[in-house]
């Protein structure tokens, strides 16, 4: 497989509320400094997962310390309520919901950025140093269209595939799509250990979250031939096994928390979970 830029798509994520950056001196307003900033994130929510990860593997620990919150938000359009000062803060008269994952800014005590993809980038870039390079020169290009093949071949294709309103043509379209992603994607990772370089890279991370999410939570959609399938390809799941093994990936992950987040948003025959589970993440994961 050749990891090639895709062309734009509409991401299904809702517009961020707040969208800082952290640059690199005063003049950009947020600079980087150790201790300045702070995570309110959920492990059980795939973007909250994918920054955990990149916390971990970063060694980010005393550099930005992180506030982990319940996998299912407690008020009823879908905030938590523990974020609402913070989001009351940072724009007068808010009256969205306080979603996490959150990058908030403990000297002004308001948000810096509700955008996943930035924050993610904002950790690597402004305190990686010489920690391992998520973000390897000239490998951009690469890791963002990883994150395409992930959002459009894995996660869209596998809700599609599931849909119990969907047309049967529409599923069965959206499901070749999804093997057709798994099988490119298969052929890399049998003659090689990460996706697109010698070691971990940011494209690793989003593969990995979007694996977990495939079995945690699309499976349950589908059915058990399609579960199958999609089970039948053993150089990615033993990828996934092994990055489990990592304390940066198998040590984040809220198996609990994905099934009450699961069932927190999904109802009925959707929600039962009858389809077998292609790994068994808690035996792998790291402790």
């Amino acid at each position: 497989m050749t990891v090639t830029p895709l062309a734009a798509h509409a991401s299904d994520r809702p517009a961020p509320a707040f969208r800082g950056r952290i640059g690199r001196d005063a003049r950009s307003g947020h600079y980087a400094v150790p201790g300045r900033y702070r995570l309110h994130l959920s492990t059980a929510c795939p973007d909250g997962l994918r920054i955990a990860i990149t916390h971990g593997l970063l060694g980010l620990d005393a550099v930005c310390p992180t506030t982990f919150l319940p996998a299912v938000p407690d008020c009823p359009e879908g905030g938590h309520s523990v974020l609402r000062p913070l989001y009351e803060a940072s724009a007068h008269r808010y009256t969205g919901p306080a979603v996490a994952p959150v990058l908030s800014d403990d000297w002004s005590g308001r948000i810096v950025s509700t955008h996943a993809p930035d924050i993610i980038r904002d950790l690597a870039r402004r305190f990686g140093g010489d920690r391992l390079s998520l973000y390897p020169c000239g490998a951009e290009a690469e890791i963002e269209a990883v994150e395409r093949m992930c959002a459009q071949g894995i996660d869209q294709a596998a809700q599609r595939a599931g849909s119990a309103g969907g047309e049967p043509v529409e599923r069965d379209r959206a499901l070749t799509k999804l093997l057709e992603t798994l099988g490119a994607l298969e052929r890399r990772l049998a003659a090689r250990s990460y996706l697109i370089r010698d070691d971990i890279t940011a494209a690793d991370v989003e593969l990995w979250v979007a694996l977990v999410q495939l079995d945690t939570v699309h499976r349950h959609h589908l059915d058990a031939s399609a579960v199958q399938r999609i089970a039948d390809h053993p150089a990615l799941w033993a990828y996934a096994r092994r990055l489990a093994a990592h304390p940066a990936f198998g040590g984040h992950l809220d198996l609990g928390g994905v099934e009450r987040r699961h069932h927190a948003r999904c109802h009925g025959l959707e929600a039962a979970g009858a389809a077998v589970q292609i790994l068994d993440w808690a035996a792998h994961a790291a402790p």
